[in-house]
C-alpha cells in the first residue's frame, strides 16, 4: 500500500460501484471517505433488481469478502426471464441459469440489500451523508470539495462514482455522451399481487420482456412485494421534455401509454393504472466507444461517469463494481511505482472493456427495438 501512504481517499458518490471501493481500499487499510448527497442510508427508495455477474459483481463480491452475506441476501428465482410479445403470449422463458456452471450464475438482489451489506462492510462513519457535491479546486497538494451546504473536505486523490450526471467527469475530459435513440418511462407498482394481479401472475417473481412494434415493456419484481416497469420507444432526445406530458399525472401518462402501445395486451393497462403516481423518464445516452484522456495522478472515476451506457445488456452495477476492484488493487498493488501510474493503468483496461460492452449495450438497444427483437432475444439466451 505504499503508493497510498498518508494519503485520503475521496470517494464521491456511494451507489455499489463507490461502496464497493470503499469496502477494497479499506481491506488494505487505506484512509478513504464516500461522499453521498443523499441525507442517509434510507433516504431514497431503491430501483430495480440487480443480476450479478460471474466476471464482474460477482467476483467484486468475492474479492471483498462479502459472498457469505450475498448469499443470505440474493432472491433465488428471480433471475427467471419471461419474453412475451404485446399481447403478452409467452415466447420463451429462462428459469435455469441458477443451475449448472457458476459462470452462468446470474443471482438477482434488490438494491436495498446490496447497498446494506456494503454499507456495513465499512468502518463507522465512512460515509458522509447529505454531501451534495458542487465542485473541486486544486490545492498546493491535492483537493479541495466544496458541497451545497457550504461544507468542504479536503483529499489526496478523488474519485468520481457519481453517476451518469457526474459532476466530476469534466474535471477530467470534456468529452460528452451521445443520445443512444431510445426514452425510457419508467413506473412502479406497490403491492402487485393485489394491485395488478394479472401481471403479478405473468411475472411470476421473476422479469418479463414484452416485445413488438419496435417498443419495449420490461417488469422487474422486487422482494418488497412491488414491481418496477420501463417502456422504451425510439423518440427525438428531448421528446420527454418537448412532450407537453405531465409525468406526475398518472391519467395523462395512462392515455400516452395507450396511444403509444396502442394494439398491446389489455393486461399492460394494471401497471399504468395502479402505478404510483411518479413517473421517470430516462432519455438514454452512451459514452463514445473511442473515448480517451490523459491520466491524472489524483483524480479518476468508476461506472457510469466513466463509461455510461444504455442498460439493455445488463451490464451497468456489473460494471462499476469491476471498476471499484480494478482501481482498488491498482492502488493498493506494490507493482506501480506511484498514484499516476496505477491510475493510468487502470484507466486503459477500464477504457477498453468498457468500450466492448458498450458496443454490445447499443447492439441490444437497436435489436430490443426493432421487428427482429424476440429472435434476438432468443438467439442471446439460448
Amino acid at each position: 500500500m505504499s503508493i497510498l501512504k498518508n494519503k485520503k481517499i475521496a470517494i464521491v458518490g456511494g451507489g455499489p460501484g463507490g461502496l464497493t471501493l470503499a469496502r477494497i481500499l479499506q481491506m488494505k487499510n487505506a484512509d478513504v471517505k464516500v461522499y453521498e448527497r443523499d441525507a442517509g442510508k434510507d433516504a431514497r427508495a431503491q430501483g430495480a433488481t440487480l443480476d450479478l455477474h460471474y466476471e464482474s459483481g460477482l467476483k467484486a463480491l468475492r474479492e471483498a469478502g462479502l459472498m457469505d452475506a450475498f448469499m443470505a441476501n440474493y432472491r433465488p428465482g428471480a433471475d427467471r426471464m419471461r419474453v412475451t410479445d404485446k399481447h403478452a403470449n409467452l415466447m420463451m422463458e429462462d428459469a435455469d441459469r441458477e443451475k449448472g456452471n457458476e459462470e452462468y450464475f446470474r443471482p438477482e438482489i434488490d438494491r436495498g440489500p446490496l447497498k446494506k451489506i456494503l454499507l456495513e462492510s465499512l468502518l463507522p462513519d465512512t460515509v458522509i451523508w447529505n454531501s451534495h457535491f458542487v465542485s473541486l479546486t486544486r490545492l498546493d497538494s491535492g483537493w479541495q470539495l466544496t458541497f451545497r451546504d457550504g461544507t468542504t473536505a479536503t483529499a489526496d486523490i478523488v474519485i468520481a462514482a457519481d453517476g451518469a450526471n457526474s459532476k466530476i467527469r469534466p474535471y477530467i475530459t470534456p468529452i460528452k455522451s451521445f443520445y443512444a435513440g431510445i426514452t425510457v418511462v419508467e413506473g412502479a407498482v406497490y403491492n402487485s399481487a393485489t394491485a395488478s394481479p394479472n401481471v403479478h401472475h405473468l411475472l411470476q417473481n421473476g422479469k418479463i420482456f414484452a416485445m413488438g412494434d419496435d417498443k419495449t415493456l420490461i417488469i422487474s419484481s422486487k422482494g418488497d412485494g412491488s414491481l418496477v416497469f420501463y417502456t422504451g420507444c425510439k423518440t427525438d432526445e428531448y421528446w420527454s421534455r418537448d412532450c407537453g406530458i405531465d409525468f406526475s399525472d398518472k391519467a395523462q401518462v395512462f392515455a400516452w401509454f395507450k396511444t403509444t402501445f396502442a394494439g398491446w395486451a389489455p393486461v399492460w393497462d394494471e401497471l399504468f393504472e395502479n402505478a404510483s403516481a411518479h413517473f421517470v423518464t430516462r432519455p438514454l445516452y452512451c459514452m463514445p466507444l473511442d473515448q480517451t484522456w490523459e491520466a491524472f495522478p489524483d483524480l479518476t472515476m468508476l461506472g457510469d461517469a466513466a463509461h455510461l451506457m444504455p442498460p439493455y445488456a445488463g451490464e451497468d452495477v456489473n460494471m462499476a463494481m469491476l471498476d471499484a476492484l480494478e482501481l482498488g488493487q491498482c492502488l493498493t498493488s506494490n507493482a506501480f511505482p506511484d498514484t499516476l501510474s496505477a491510475i493510468a493503468f487502470y484507466e486503459q483496461q477500464m477504457r477498453i472493456r468498457a468500450a466492448e460492452t458498450a458496443a454490445m449495450s447499443l447492439e441490444s438497444t437497436d435489436a430490443l427495438h426493432s421487428p427482429d427483437a424476440i429472435p434476438f432475444i432468443r438467439q442471446v439466451v439460448s
